[in-house]
């Protein structure tokens, strides 16, 4: 088992335990560092991925935003199957447009004149939806979006990360559909993709239990925040 895989799956499964999204963002620009192809990287991540949304959507499933998931299928699927399509011959690099965007809305408790105007953005939700399709299937960083669009939303926290662990978990699954139907090959073995979902299964529980049912609404959007503002700064850090 690459023992480098092994360690991004562990740090990246804490922080999607946490917040619905993390796998996909931090690893797989952690692992395209580390000499991994993008087809590689999404045939690790994906399962993980996966698994822990599958775990949080089954903890907290009567807390779903329905129709918010309803959109995502409609306006954001479509787009991320087509651009992931697309991607395997053509490489653009949005991570400095996501990065500055992350700081700017993970400010908006600290600003009514940010909070209006990410209001003003995010209520053109379809648009926003389709945007962030086509953003994820080009880079796999459309879960930074989709946290900005359910941030803005002031959900509690359980609803926050179920809603987004089901909206991501049905875009993961649509990716790994369109790999397998295209063919695509991978050089990590399939034991070990079992091996890193049995470890990011164990980083839930243990997760689950020891921060995230000890954090309180007011906390997590304070800790959300945060999140977002160090995925903009390790975005923007990425593309220099």
């Amino acid at each position: 088992m690459p023992v480098d895989i092994l360690l991004t799956v562990v740090a990246t499964s804490v922080i999607q335990s946490i917040f619905g999204v993390g796998v996909l963002l931090f690893g797989t620009p952690l692992l395209l560092l580390l000499g991994y192809d993008f087809v590689d990287a999404l045939g690790v991540l994906l399962p993980v991925s996966i698994a822990i949304s599958a775990l949080q959507f089954l903890r907290h499933y009567e807390d779903v935003d329905t129709g918010f998931y309803k959109n995502v299928l409609i306006y954001s699927i479509p787009l991320v199957v087509l651009f992931l399509v697309v991607v395997t011959t053509v490489k653009i690099n949005i991570s400095l447009v996501i990065g500055p965007l992350l700081i700017f809305v993970a400010l908006k408790n600290f600003s009514t004149v940010i909070d209006r105007a990410l209001q003003s953005v995010v209520k053109y939700e379809r648009i926003y939806l389709m945007a962030m399709g086509l953003v994820h299937g080009m880079s796999n960083l459309g879960g930074s979006m989709l946290t900005v669009i359910i941030y803005s939303k002031h959900y509690p926290k359980n609803k926050t990360r179920v809603t987004a662990a089901a909206s991501y978990a049905t875009v993961a699954l649509c990716q790994l559909a369109t790999l397998l139907f295209i063919g695509s090959e991978f050089t990590v073995s399939f034991a070990d993709k079992i091996s890193f979902i049995q470890v990011a299964v164990v980083m839930f529980l243990l997760t689950e239990e020891m921060l995230y049912n000890g954090i309180d609404n007011e906390k997590y959007s304070k800790i959300f925040a945060m999140f977002l503002f160090a995925s903009g700064i390790l975005l923007i850090a990425k593309s220099l």
